[in-house]
């Protein structure tokens, strides 16, 4: 099940109808107390789209409100396993912010760069090859990533597994493959 959330559209309910500027923790907070109102309307398995896109200032503060607590929330919570977040319609000047708050919290995400699924924050580089893998070849087992990296089978599960608590990638009855971000189409609530 695919949900498409656009915050642009979450921060003009939840602060001001003409407001596109995400600046100060409480317009921070506000805005994700709205977006986990709508995360828990769908039950798993579920991919969130979190969409940027019309959002034209993200501060330090709110982007730490914002997306490192719905991510901290989505990795720290045992009752949601089959739940997981991605992102997109961040542009350059989002990702300073988006970055500074991925790397002080030990957070990382998926979000989708040209249609194409992308990491951001900080990852091993083992975790990064298993996740490239999974991406350019899943959905896969854990033994076909690593005969394909040439490692152990013990060595890809541990792995595979700390990007599945991490959310980086999700367990389907197929295998691994990574939770691609979705578009919203015309017609679809956000």
């Amino acid at each position: 099940m695919m949900q498409h959330i656009d915050v642009s559209t979450v921060l003009q309910g939840a602060v001001c109808a003409l407001y596109s500027n995400l600046v100060t923790r409480p317009t921070g907070a506000a805005v994700r107390s709205a977006i986990e109102a709508l995360l828990e309307t769908r039950h798993p398995p579920i991919v969130t789209t979190i969409d940027f896109s019309g959002v034209n200032l993200l501060d330090f503060s709110c982007a730490d409100e914002i997306v490192a607590k719905l991510l901290l929330r989505q990795t720290e919570s045992p009752t949601v396993p089959d739940r997981f977040v991605t992102f997109r319609g961040m542009r350059d000047d989002h990702l300073d912010a988006l970055e500074a708050v991925l790397e002080r919290r030990a957070l990382a995400l998926v979000w989708e760069v040209e249609g194409r699924p992308e990491l951001l924050g900080p990852v091993s580089d083992d975790e990064a090859r298993h996740w490239d893998v999974v991406r350019a070849r899943g959905p896969v087992w854990a033994d076909m990533v690593a005969a394909e990296l040439g490692l152990t089978l013990d060595s890809s599960v541990r792995t595979l597994d700390s990007l599945w608590r991490r959310r980086l990638v999700m367990r389907t009855d197929a295998g691994f493959t990574v939770p691609r971000a979705t578009a919203p189409s015309p017609g679809r609530p956000s």
